[in-house]
């Protein structure tokens, strides 16, 4: 199981670049992807997708790129895993392919649903600014 797609992780590769590179500044997607060694395909699309969500803003035009929407120490783990992955929910009781008849007094899924709990709020703290100020 993975916990980080490569779409997420290619985005916060992205964006930690953009705010040690540029900080409030446009970054474009080929000065990411020589930096970086993302595939541009896909970066093209999921830097799309951030300023979709209103994480980025793009900027047409021959000094076009990306810029950041809201600070960088604003933007959590936990906003660019929604983006891509949907919430953090590890308590997706399926039981060959329908929603398990124990679900409501199932003790596990109890203890799971504090886990994810504990794990957004975790995620939820570490922002662009506290990795970049912690390497």
């Amino acid at each position: 199981m993975n916990f980080i797609s490569r779409d997420t992780d290619y985005a916060w590769r992205a964006l930690m670049f953009m705010a040690k590179n540029a900080g409030e500044g446009v970054v474009t997607v080929d000065e990411i992807v020589q930096e970086e060694y993302l595939p541009e395909r896909f970066l093209r699309r999921i830097v799309q997708k951030l300023a979709k969500k209103g994480i980025l803003v793009s900027h047409k035009g021959k000094k076009g790129g990306f810029s950041f929407a809201k600070s960088p120490g604003k933007i959590s783990l936990i906003d660019i895993i929604k983006v891509f992955q949907g919430n953090v929910d590890f308590t997706n009781c399926l039981l060959k392919g329908k929603v398990c008849p124990n679900v409501k007094k199932c003790a596990l899924r109890r203890k799971l649903q504090s886990i994810s709990k504990t794990v957004d709020k975790e995620l939820r703290g570490i922002t662009i600014m506290s990795l970049l100020k912690g390497s």
